[in-house]
């Protein structure tokens, strides 16, 4: 079995991918990278410096979190969109900005039904 396909910057890729409807470019625009990259980290080529890891983990949980309530289209133009919940600031930012905490009360808001 390969570490590679395994690896849990694999299945966040994966899932970001598949459940949140990211393509490259949009993972890259998150990460403040090149889309290259990112696909030399889906091909196992490269892996992502250990604060890009973090970022990606944020946003898979924070994907896999919101494809209870929307689908992957959605879900993507939720994460670009400005809230009104966040000051009018976007998701991709505050994630990037290692502000989660901010995504993850509008997330618990939605999920006890505060606002849809």
């Amino acid at each position: 079995m390969s570490s590679v396909a395994t690896s849990p910057v694999m299945q966040f890729l994966t899932g970001l991918q598949k459940v949140g409807g990211l393509k490259g470019i949009d993972i890259a625009n998150f990460t403040d990278v090149s889309k290259a990259t990112v696909s030399r980290w889906t091909n196992g080529q490269k892996h992502p410096h250990p604060r890009t890891q973090l970022i990606l983990s944020d946003l898979h949980y924070v994907v896999m979190r919101l494809s209870d309530y929307y689908t992957a289209d959605e879900i993507r133009a939720w994460l670009y969109a400005r809230h009104p919940q966040l000051n009018g600031q976007r998701v991709i930012d505050l994630i990037h900005e290692n502000r989660s905490e901010d995504v993850l009360n509008i997330l618990d808001r939605l999920d006890s039904d505060a606002y849809l």
